[in-house]
């Protein structure tokens, strides 16, 4: 399996791409009826994703945990089901499925959480990486 912060990064690049796409058909067709699963994805997925890339690219001491994979399968999992679920819930009426995908977010998010306590307040590598950095 590819770095965490790799990972991470090429899951966001996807829900970029997915997002654009439906925003585009979105437009073609002038029915935005699927904006907010257009938004999900680029919000949840694009930039949350991104950032979550970044920030274990900025701090390798993060992916030294078995909750940066969790982290990872959470989140990932949840920026493709949540966006899914919403679509669930606007064209057919069942919301379980964005419910339930909140809640797996939400658990990404906790998790990455308690991985940022354990590297800042309880490691000795909490300092930023240097890498790639003119000394």
């Amino acid at each position: 399996m590819p770095r965490i912060d790799i990972t991470f990064i090429l899951l966001s690049v996807l829900c970029l791409t997915t997002g654009l796409v439906l925003g585009m058909n979105m437009g073609a067709a002038h029915d935005f009826q699927l904006a907010p699963v257009h938004a999900h994805l680029n919000l949840l997925g694009w930039t949350s994703l991104a950032l979550f890339g970044l920030i274990y690219r900025s701090y390798p001491a993060l992916q030294a945990s078995w909750l940066a994979k969790a982290h990872l399968v959470l989140s990932g999992v949840s920026a493709f089901g949540f966006p899914a679920g919403i679509y669930l819930s606007i064209v057919h009426e069942r919301p379980g499925l964005a419910v339930g995908m909140a809640f797996v977010a939400l658990a990404g998010v906790l998790t990455f959480f308690a991985n940022l306590v354990r590297v800042f307040f309880f490691s000795a590598q909490s300092a930023p990486s240097t890498a790639g950095t003119p000394a």
